[in-house]
């Protein structure tokens, strides 16, 4: 796996090690097995290293969805559910940020999303295949089993929990002047499980329509809100540095939540930046070294 952990698959599933860009290994995959649907995940996410590889994403991103996408075709599945992402949107002209704002992606990799998102309408005219489009705002949090360990960390809230766990001296804060309540960016957070749930959903959305939907808590937190939190469900005071701005960091987005709710009838358990906080937390404690393989 690529960036993945072994470790974290769940023991009763069927793992197969293959790229997705490979059509023998694909078919030799689908031929074995019966499918009714499929759940795609498999792309590269680090926004700023799409903009330094543009290649290396829109291949796997958008190359290897196409491979992917062929593979149902051939073996008739008719059903597929794609893993999209809040970067679509870019510097979105309005929050909340509902699905019908424009796609003005500000990265290589929000843009591979976007342009999976238009491919799938052209599937569903050629082949009848229904999709949904998932578009996550910063999935985050864990489960009791399950938690985040990306290597390199770029996530905001494991990187500010390292610092609590003493594995990082300080967390820096890109950008102080933003025209926000406290001057920092705002960003909309998704627990993992509240992730799982839409899924599923989703999986039964595709039975009969296709169609896009943001997955977030449905309000802006700022960095500061989030460093507040930690501080809140550790104990432990975190030591902060303020530093310039990042280029291409929208000041504000969230997201609109209500097409989730009224189509798919999601429903979102953990309100709360504190929960998401005290889950992963949790799991940290648990495995302060992340996963050993």
């Amino acid at each position: 796996m690529v960036s993945g952990h072994l470790e974290a698959v769940h023991p009763d599933a069927e793992f197969v090690r293959a790229d997705i860009r490979d059509e023998q290994a694909l078919g030799r995959l689908f031929a074995a097995h019966s499918f009714n649907a499929v759940i795609h995940y498999g792309g590269y996410i680090q926004a700023g290293e799409s903009v330094e590889q543009p290649g290396r994403y829109f291949a796997n991103n958008i190359g290897g969805t196409i491979t992917l996408l062929n593979a149902l075709v051939q073996y008739g599945v008719q059903r597929f559910v794609f893993s999209s992402s809040a970067g679509v949107y870019g510097d979105a002209e309005s929050v909340p940020v509902r699905e019908d704002s424009p796609f003005q992606a500000v990265s290589p990799y929000g843009d591979s999303k976007a342009m999976t998102e238009r491919m799938l309408g052209w599937y569903e005219g050629a082949y009848g295949m229904k999709s949904v489009s998932l578009r996550y705002f910063n999935a985050a949090g864990a489960s009791e089993t399950r938690g985040e360990d990306h290597r390199p960390e770029t996530h905001l809230i494991p990187i500010v929990l390292d610092v609590a766990l003493g594995k990082r001296d300080k967390i820096v804060i890109y950008g102080t002047d933003y025209p926000t309540p406290d001057g920092t960016c705002v960003r909309d957070y998704v627990h993992v499980s509240d992730l799982a749930s839409a899924h599923l959903l989703a999986l039964d959305r595709t039975e009969k329509a296709s169609g896009a939907y943001n997955l977030g808590m449905g309000k802006g937190i700022s960095n500061r809100e989030i460093i507040e939190s930690v501080r809140r469900v550790t104990g432990v005071e975190i030591p902060v540095e303020e530093g310039p701005r990042r280029a291409g960091d929208p000041a504000e987005l969230y997201a609109s939540i209500e097409k989730a709710q009224a189509e798919l009838g999601w429903k979102v358990q953990f309100t709360e930046i504190d929960e998401i906080v005290a889950s992963a937390w949790r799991w940290l404690q648990a495995m302060p070294d992340g996963y050993a393989e």
